[in-house]
Formats: C-alpha cells, structure tokens, sequence
C-alpha cells in the first residue's frame, strides 16, 4: 500500500466529509475515484479494496480501514494538535463522542429506509407500480417519517447557540453529522429547523469543504 493516505472516494457518498476533514487539518492525500453505477451501487473495483465494496475506506502504509467514524479516529491520530476534539471529559467532548458514532449508528438508517422505501415501485414490474406505490407511501408516512422527524428536531436542539454539534467550535461532530444533515436537507428540507439550514449554509463556506469539493468532484448534496 502507498506510504500516502489514500481516500478511495464514491461520488455524492460519505466519503466526502473525510475530504473534508483532511482539508480541515491540512495534511497530504491522495484521492482514487470511483463512480456509481445506474442502480446507485458502488462499482465492484472497490472491491479490491475491502470485501464488502463500501466507501469510504483509506489505505496508508500497510493498513486498511473502513468505516468513517473509525477512519476520522485513524486521520486524528495523525495530527495529535488537529483541535477537533472538545477537552477530553468535557461536556462537549461525550457529546462530540455521542455524535461521533450516532451519526451512523441511529441517524441514518431511517434515511437510507425512507430512500429504499422510494426505489421499490420505480423498480417495480409496471403492473405492481401503483400498488406498491401506494404501500410505500403508508410505510413513509406512518412509521418512517415520524422517525426521521424525531431526528430532525434532535440535530436541530443539539446544535444550540454555538450553531455547531458539540461546543463553540467546529469540532468531528459537525464533521460526521454533515453528511446526514445534508441528505435529510436534500429530501426533506429544513422549512422547520432553521439551524440545520444555517449549519449546512455555515459548513458549505467554509474555505476547506470548498477544497475537498474540488478533490472529490460532483456532489450532489452541497
């Protein structure tokens, strides 16, 4: 493997806030693209990389790892000053942590099922279309939007005064919770959490995530 950290990188996926990450803290990388394919999945060539075909996944020296709140562990680690991270045993810091593994762990299974729930009747045979259609739509709106809706209203009370996550500064929570804000924002909008939609305004500013933009390429949720 390259002596460089090397993010294999999917277009519109969570591989961009590691992007983003590594601009934040200013350290060298290398960016190996990948493409999806018409049915939204990863291409098999990420496979090479790790078995289940996921990103992101970062490769440097002889290491491989996978999952994003444990990559962004792994990038810290290479910066002992990053200033990331809230005083360790503050406030702030538990719920930087909170955040840190909520963001994947609770956040976004409801939006990926609110996405599969959409994709079923468009993948449909034509004579089950509306039928299914009209199922999905009942699943959505009696269990999964209320779902979601509860998350919502979390990020928006979590962010506070502050206007980030976790403390007065931009620290990994804002980092791993941009990602569902900014899809949740894209499906549902933020008509009801004006603090969500200031974050997203906040976080899309900012010189680094214009950067990582650059390196990562089309994004569909910025």
């Amino acid at each position: 493997m390259s002596e460089t950290l090397t993010v294999h990188h999917l277009n519109n996926s969570r591989s961009q806030r590691i992007l983003w990450l590594l601009e934040e803290l200013g350290l060298v990388y290398e960016v190996r693209h990948y493409r999806r394919e018409p049915d939204m999945r990863a291409p098999e060539e990420l496979r090479e990389i790790h078995p289940l075909g996921k990103s992101p996944v970062v490769t440097h020296e002889k290491r491989m790892i996978a999952e994003t709140g444990a990559i962004i562990e792994y990038i810290l680690s290479l910066a002992p000053d990053h200033g990331m991270m809230p005083t360790e045993g503050s406030e702030h810091y538990w719920q930087a942590r909170h955040f840190l593994h909520y963001a994947e762990g609770s956040a976004m299974p409801p939006l990926f099922l609110s996405l599969v729930l959409g994709m079923i009747p468009e993948r449909a045979p034509f004579f089950i279309k509306s039928m299914l259609s009209t199922a999905m739509e009942r699943v959505e709106s009696s269990f999964v939007a209320p779902e979601i809706n509860k998350h919502l209203d979390h990020w928006e009370n979590a962010i506070g005064e502050s206007g980030w996550f976790a403390g007065p500064n931009l620290s990994i929570a804002d980092v791993m919770m941009s990602f569902p804000v900014e899809t949740a924002g894209k499906r549902f909008g933020y008509d009801r959490h004006p603090k969500l939609r200031e974050f997203l305004g906040r976080i899309h500013e900012r010189d680094a995530y214009r950067r990582a933009l650059k390196r990562g390429g089309p994004y569909d949720y910025a």
